[in-house]
């Protein structure tokens, strides 16, 4: 019997702050029936690892956090036949991508491009899936709409935007600062307004002659959810991705009839659980990255084991773009 191996990484054992994020050695099996055995070079940092070690989006503990990384096929389980040790894969879930290595289901993992670096396939595969489904699916952007991001400068709302200026959009987005204004405008961003010194509201009236725009992509939710809603024209489609400032209140579905708009709550999960949908969403994510249509911007870089200072740097909103862990 083979027996358990040891590897260092990032547990929870409790919901709370980053003080709860805890580095450590951990015990591996040898991988099972349709499993890899990945060593991670790069690791990406999110959001969602916050909801899921604060307790927002709950998860059974022990934890190992982290939805996004890459690395190199270190061996392979029965069943598995078309990824083999040696290839460069990228993934984005389920959790467990705080780690220097980790099992992984092999239907989840992808194999990087040539041309197409471990970082930066670490830092575009959750946020650029993400991306991908929110223009290509949710809402299927046409040459010509004018639409609204929020949190446009984030990992999310670069990619998003640039996006959105490939396929013939002209992009609203909100930033929280001057040079992150600076930043959305760089990528694709038309009309960047800073929260607090500008209404977002106001200036989709004015871009859009009053009438509104056909979808929102709200990654913010408790702050800017009511506005979003106003921003909408008739039959708009309201897309909460994200929850940045807090969960927003219950709400009453007669809102939604001004208007007669729709609202989703779209997941990854969903939209990603087939792996034809993940292979075709990650083709047409690296494709255009190849084509530098699409940049990631890898703005910070953070040791692994010093995931703490990475947490309290992206809950303060001092972060931009995207956040590779190295391991």
């Amino acid at each position: 019997m083979d027996l358990p191996m040891k590897t260092r990484g990032v547990q929870i054992t409790r919901h709370g702050g980053p003080e709860v994020l805890e580095w450590k050695e951990l015990s591996l099996d040898p991988p099972r029936v349709g499993e890899l055995l990945v060593r991670h070079t790069a690791v990406g940092l999110n959001f969602i690892d916050i909801y899921h070690r604060n307790g927002l989006y709950p998860l059974p503990l022990p934890l190992v956090p982290g939805v996004e990384a890459a690395g190199v096929v270190e061996a392979a389980g029965e069943g598995v036949h078309d990824l083999r040790v040696g290839d460069r894969i990228a993934y984005a879930l389920p959790p467990g991508a705080y780690a220097e290595k980790r099992l992984l289901p092999a239907n989840r993992a992808v194999r990087i491009p040539d041309g197409v670096s471990d970082e930066v396939a670490a830092a575009v595969m959750l946020k650029g899936l993400t991306a991908q489904f929110l223009a290509r699916r949710t809402y299927v952007i046409q040459p010509g709409d004018t639409i609204v991001v929020h949190a446009a400068a984030g990992g999310v709302g670069l990619i998003l935007c640039q996006w959105a200026k490939f396929l013939g959009a002209t992009v609203i987005g909100t930033v929280s600062t001057a040079d992150k204004a600076s930043l959305a405008r760089a990528n694709g961003c038309d009309y960047p307004v800073i929260s607090g010194e500008g209404d977002f509201v106001s200036v989709v009236r004015e871009v859009t002659f009053g009438r509104g725009v056909p979808v929102v992509y709200d990654s913010v939710g408790y702050e800017t959810f009511a506005g979003s809603l106003e921003s909408l024209q008739p039959y708009g489609l309201m897309v909460l991705y994200g929850q940045s400032s807090g969960a927003v209140p219950p709400i009453d579905p007669n809102i939604l009839q001004r208007g007669s708009l729709y609202l989703t709550r779209p997941t990854l999960v969903t939209y990603m659980a087939e792996r034809a949908d993940l292979e075709r969403g990650a083709a047409e994510l690296f494709d255009l990255v190849g084509q530098g249509a699409i940049e990631v911007a890898i703005n910070q870089r953070f040791a692994l084991s010093d995931v703490r200072s990475a947490h309290e740097a992206l809950e303060a909103r001092k972060t931009t773009g995207s956040t590779i862990l190295v391991p």
